[in-house]
């Protein structure tokens, strides 16, 4: 199943898909039930990919955790740079929302997932969606509804995002891409540096690294107090963004009370799951999506 949603958070006009993937029994729920959702941010640099690129991830998800994963394809660029992507992401979870009652999905057990620059929007996305919340409380309460989305306002209190969880995630722009790669113990496992600097290049600008919706690793304390209970982490052991995970573990550890999930994925590089060969198993891959699986499974049956 997919929709296609117009945009309304980004000043950027035009739209975004959403890729549904469902249980079996979805198409046979009863009246009133409604399923979990994850909402997942592909890889790609921010550049390239599909919502279609996370269908092992999806099928899992669907299957293992019993819920509905939606996969965005939010705007890539160079023709859409920072923050769209970002925005967009707002609007995907503002949609969800907004329509769970006919898309049999329980809006108040959502979470979000992504992989790389994904598990980068999986963090920036929440932040700015508090931050334009917030700021749409601020605008009602004083009457003045020009000046943010009407989309927001019936959706306020009508959802609720237990966690995150983010494999190999890019946190922390504001550190230079080659003091990263410096930190890899195996750098023949490393991504090149043709690829990713045309990936940061295109995406966003140097001055813009500090913003908490390019570097939640870097944001201040005020604003990952309100990311969401629990935060689920796998970086790969032969990747540069691997250090940066750990420091921002380290950071919600001593500086907020979130539940965090660390799990290092040992003898792994960048995208360890990418297989090429869409027939061929990997024992990795599939051991640690059943334990995603069934950490997500935890997380929705929470109170």
């Amino acid at each position: 199943m997919k929709k296609f949603v117009p945009v309304t958070v980004s000043p950027r006009t035009g739209k975004i898909g959403l890729l549904f993937y469902v249980p079996i029994a979805y198409a046979t729920r009863s009246a009133g039930q409604k399923y979990p959702v994850l909402v997942n941010f592909h890889g790609g640099g921010f550049t390239i990919g599909s919502a279609a690129d996370d269908a092992r991830f999806a099928h899992a998800v669907t299957s293992q955790s019993d819920a509905v994963f939606v996969s965005v394809n939010y705007r890539l660029a160079p023709e859409y740079p920072f923050p769209t992507a970002v925005e967009d992401g707002v609007d995907a979870i503002l949609y969800l929302a907004q329509h769970a009652d006919e898309l049999g999905i329980d809006a108040q057990n959502m979470a979000v997932n992504g992989f790389s620059a994904g598990g980068n929007l999986a963090f920036s996305v929440p932040l700015l969606l508090h931050d334009w919340i917030t700021r749409s409380q601020a605008a009602v309460n004083v009457g003045d509804h020009g000046k943010v989305s009407d989309k927001i306002s019936p959706t306020l209190a009508n959802f609720k995002i237990r966690a995150i969880m983010a494999w190999y995630p890019s946190l922390d722009f504001t550190v230079p891409r080659a003091a990263r790669k410096a930190t890899n113990p195996r750098q023949d496992k490393e991504l090149p540096t043709i690829l990713t600097d045309l990936f940061d290049a295109a995406y966003s600008t140097t001055g813009e690294s500090g913003s908490p919706y390019l570097s939640p690793a870097a944001a201040p304390t005020r604003l990952l107090t309100a990311l969401p209970d629990v935060i689920v982490l796998y970086p790969c052991q032969w990747d540069g963004l691997a250090a940066e995970a750990r420091r921002f573990k380290e950071r919600l550890e001593h500086e907020t009370d979130k539940k965090t999930v660390y799990c290092i994925i040992a003898d792994a590089r960048h995208g360890f799951d990418r297989a090429p060969n869409p027939f061929r198993s990997s024992t990795k891959r599939e051991k640690y999506y059943k334990q995603a699986c069934d950490e997500l499974l935890h997380i929705f049956a929470s109170p």
